[in-house]
């Protein structure tokens, strides 16, 4: 049965039986424990049951004291091995000293208290906001801001051993650069159209500073989340924004008629350009063949006066009566008998069923009667003078 069991046990590892009450002495008990290593290791005491057991106890406790230093050494060489993720860095240390940083893998280094290795996470996307900030604009107002910074880690040793709160100096560079850059600029400029821009600058400027310090960190993205007025000027500031976007309308609302009107304005004028120089050449090749006509009628003048007189009056007859809507003629008896043809064919005769407006006689002075003969003679007499 177990030693513990009531009844007594003579086995009890601390010398104890039935008749003890009370606690185990600690001096007994660190006493037979001691006894129980000299048994398995070696007798120091000499006087054994065997007779050989004075003179390799010595000897048997020497080998046992190796194996265990040999066992100590081999874990303590042991514990130098480390391995290292894909997202971390080592930094090893010998006596508080840096002396290399390791990539991922399995490295080794002198097991502690030599050396000691403390892992950085370099990949882990850290962030830092700044909610609510008032900042003083270059045009004296104060605008409300709400920004986020993302950094990360890219140097391990930096970040351990050049700055004793990197992250507090990150927090206080951000505020600083944020007041710069926006003290440079304008309201407008920020609530519009400038928000890149503002974080595009407060970003260099704080891996500048960040640099300077050696920090270890790499800021990735700089995010002006909200730009505001404080909301003592909100409503004003609504009226004021509502004023721009109509003066904005209205400019757009002009660009949009003068793209309408200009290139149809400059068409036209290209236009009259083009009619202008077609009449142009119309009139000059017009003249040029009048000129050409007149030229080569003086040949032919030249050659024969007096038909070519002929010819010319003819024509000129022609082309006047034959515009005439008036005709003449002679009766024989010195009347001459005047036809309206311009009535007759017109709608006031026909078409209304009317008679034709009656002729009208003309009467002519009887003592100076005027033949055809005699009428065309004095007419070309009159017009060669």
């Amino acid at each position: 049965m177990a030693w513990n069991e009531p009844g007594g046990n003579s086995n009890d590892p601390w010398g104890r039986n039935e008749k003890d009450k009370g606690p185990p002495d600690l001096d007994e008990v660190f006493g037979n424990l001691k006894a129980q290593v000299d048994k398995v290791f070696g007798n120091r005491g000499g006087g054994g049951k065997g007779g050989s057991g004075g003179a390799s106890g010595p000897a048997m406790s020497g080998i046992g004291v190796g194996i265990l230093a040999a066992i100590a050494f081999g874990v303590w060489v042991f514990s130098g091995f480390y391995i290292i993720q894909a997202a971390e860095r080592g930094v090893v240390t010998r006596f508080g000293a840096h002396t290399v940083t390791t990539g991922p893998g399995l490295h080794w280094h002198l097991p502690w208290p030599v050396e000691q290795v403390e892992r950085v996470n370099v990949d882990q996307n850290n962030s830092l906001q700044l909610r609510s900030q008032q900042v003083l604009t270059s045009d004296e107002n104060i605008v409300e801001i709400d920004i986020a910074v993302q950094f990360n880690i890219n140097s391990a040793e930096d970040f351990l051993f050049q700055t004793r709160e990197p992250t507090r100096s990150m927090e206080q560079v951000l505020e600083s650069a944020v007041r710069e850059v926006i003290g440079r600029n304008t309201m407008d400029f920020i609530l519009t159209q400038g928000r890149g821009t503002v974080a595009s600058e407060t970003s260099l400027q704080i891996q500048e500073v960040m640099n300077t310090y050696r920090t270890g960190y790499e800021v990735t993205a700089v995010n002006l989340e909200r730009a505001q007025p404080p909301e003592e000027v909100q409503a004003a500031f609504s009226d004021a924004n509502k004023a721009r976007e109509d003066e904005q309308r209205f400019i757009n609302e002009s660009e949009a008629y003068r793209n309408e009107v200009v290139p149809q304005a400059r068409g036209n004028a290209a236009q009259l350009l083009e009619e202008a120089k077609a009449h142009r050449t119309r009139v000059v090749l017009a003249a040029e063949g009048e000129s050409q006509r007149f030229s080569d009628l003086l040949v032919e003048y030249l050659k024969a006066p007096e038909i070519t007189r002929e010819r010319l009056y003819l024509d000129a007859m022609g082309s006047i009566l034959g515009n005439s809507t008036k005709v003449m003629m002679d009766a024989g008896n010195n009347n001459l008998l005047y036809l309206p043809i311009d009535n007759i064919g017109g709608a006031g005769g026909s078409q209304n069923g009317a008679n034709p407006l009656p002729r009208q006689v003309i009467p002519t002075f009887e003592d100076s009667p005027v033949t055809p003969g005699d009428f065309s003679t004095r007419s070309r007499t009159t017009r060669e003078r």
